[in-house]
């Protein structure tokens, strides 16, 4: 669709049909298209092409949305801890997730094979100590298969990219994205270490929470776990019997959690707590006694004492 000897707006339309990230904006390009397209006789073959695309875009979407009218789309089940992964296509999603948790979903084999994920993919984050991450691959922004109601609803948005300039072209999507984003940049093991640097400079100039990665040779991996973790504003505190070594697994609890909301969850009945004793960073010493009020901490150790008789 050459643009030769076209009007200013009809350029402007063209040049909108070659920077849409999906046939919804296509379409509306072409619309405008035809409709700063001139109408003399030389213009008239050109004036047909861009009707005939128009009209195929058009029943192309139609069907798309015919058929998930009839399918429907698969229902989720939001865990306590949700992440989603949003990226352009062939930025490493699938295989990411394949990497992070159970799931196997498929993996595009070349730069140019277009959007491989059109429905979501889920899997299991096993954190350690009995913790699951429920992390949910998104298919790619750019598609007519994003989802943008599952990334609204996320608590965590991975935000994966391998171009700095990503970054703020997928942030344009994330106007009523309510949960936390924390950006992962992608295939580093294709960048020297120089290179490396000046990207996690300009990363920290900008105050992004972030962290880099290769997916390829599993670089970084336990750090971008440790990063997910992190962005729900949870922790985890362990219970101890006296005279017993602390319990194998936390219980898991928002940030700004005090000993009674741990307490309301081991006990039917709190009165029966006759003291109370904390070891960790909350605790100015091992075994400090505290009140029901006191603000627990990510790995801290609780001791219960109870009154007899109740």
């Amino acid at each position: 669709m050459a643009s030769t000897n076209q009007s200013p707006q009809y350029q402007k339309a063209e040049s909108k049909f070659l920077s849409a990230q999906n046939d919804g904006q296509r379409l509306e390009a072409l619309e405008e298209m035809i409709k700063e397209c001139p109408k003399h006789k030389s213009a008239e073959k050109m004036l047909a092409q861009l009707k005939t695309r128009f009209k195929k875009l058009k029943e192309k979407i139609e069907r798309y949305k015919k058929v998930s009218k009839t399918s429907g789309k698969k229902g989720i089940k939001k865990e306590d801890m949700q992440a989603a992964i949003i990226g352009f296509t062939n930025s490493g999603k699938s295989s990411l997730i394949s990497s992070l948790t159970n799931a196997k979903p498929k993996i595009s084999s070349g730069e140019n094979v277009s959007f491989t994920t059109k429905t979501p993919e889920i899997g299991m984050i096993n954190y350690g100590q009995g913790i699951k991450i429920q992390l949910i691959e998104i298919p790619a922004i750019e598609s007519e298969y994003y989802d943008k109601g599952l990334t609204n609803s996320a608590d965590v948005i991975l935000i994966l990219v391998t171009k700095l300039a990503q970054i703020e072209e997928i942030r344009k999507h994330l106007e009523k994205v309510k949960g936390k984003q924390l950006i992962v940049f992608n295939k580093t093991d294709l960048l020297s270490n120089d290179e490396k640097r000046k990207i996690t400079a300009n990363l920290q100039s900008k105050k992004y929470n972030f962290t880099i990665i290769s997916n390829k040779n599993y670089g970084g991996l336990e750090e971008l776990k440790n990063k997910i973790f992190q962005s729900f504003d949870k922790i985890r505190v362990y219970t101890k019997e006296p005279g017993k070594n602390k319990s194998e697994n936390p219980i898991i609890l928002d940030e700004n959690s005090t000993v009674k909301d741990i307490a309301k969850k081991v006990f039917k009945n709190i009165e029966k707590i006759k003291e109370s004793r904390i070891t960790g960073p909350s605790s100015k010493f091992s075994n400090q006694i505290v009140s029901l009020t006191h603000v627990l901490k990510d790995m801290d150790i609780i001791e219960f004492k109870l009154k007899l008789n109740l």
